[in-house]
């Protein structure tokens, strides 16, 4: 049996929420500035629908699931993500704040890298930046190699050394030498339970 979606339309000829495409597709086909996107579950959806379309424009439809979760993440928090085009290609990384979406940091893009090496220098970046603004909140990734990696403080990459990733290879460098000298407390680093919480607030939207 296919899974229901929620179709919620913010703008186009009648307003409100749907069960399939054919009857969302009657209130935004041709309407103009026609305002909908569709939500995997009942209750995002009516979330979304009380909340403003610019909240969820350009976003994943789980952006936002972790507010309607049980369990939550530990507020205040960090969440960072990582987006590469290719393997390697061109990457970039960046850090939110958990509970408003708010860009703290974004670096890149980077010629020739990984997102598993994205996700691990987002990790460190969000440390170093909390260490200058004498902040101690946890950090939220959805990568379980990049937190293996910052457990362990190597970074285990198959990446192949080039001329166009060098810089690339010296962030991960000066990345290694910082973790060895700096003891991070337990529970500093934590998953994101994507299952749980929908997507990473950092998410670049682009999948």
């Amino acid at each position: 049996m296919p899974k229901v979606k929620y179709y919620v339309v913010w703008k186009g000829r009648r307003t409100g929420i749907f069960t399939t495409w054919a009857e969302c597709e009657k209130q935004v086909k041709g309407y103009v500035g026609a305002q909908f996107k569709a939500f995997e579950g009942e209750v995002e959806a009516e979330a979304a629908y009380l909340a403003n379309y610019d909240d969820y424009k350009g976003k994943p439809s789980s952006h936002g699931k972790w507010k309607l979760a049980s369990t939550q993440p530990i507020l205040p928090s960090i969440c960072v993500d990582a987006a590469c085009s290719g393997s390697p290609g061109i990457l970039e990384y960046r850090g939110v704040n958990t509970e408003t979406g708010e860009q703290i940091f974004n670096a890149g893009p980077y010629a020739e890298g990984t997102n598993n090496v994205g996700e691990f220098l987002a990790v460190v970046h969000a440390l170093t930046w909390q260490v200058k603004h004498n902040m101690h909140i946890p950090v939220y990734s959805d990568s379980e190699n990049a937190i293996l990696w910052i457990n362990t403080g190597e970074c285990k990459t198959k990446l192949k050394h080039s001329s166009k990733n060098a810089v690339l290879f010296a962030l991960i460098h000066s990345a290694v030498n910082w973790l060895a000298e700096n003891k991070l407390p337990e529970g500093k680093i934590l998953k994101w339970d994507t299952k749980l919480w929908g997507e990473n607030p950092a998410d670049f939207g682009r999948k």
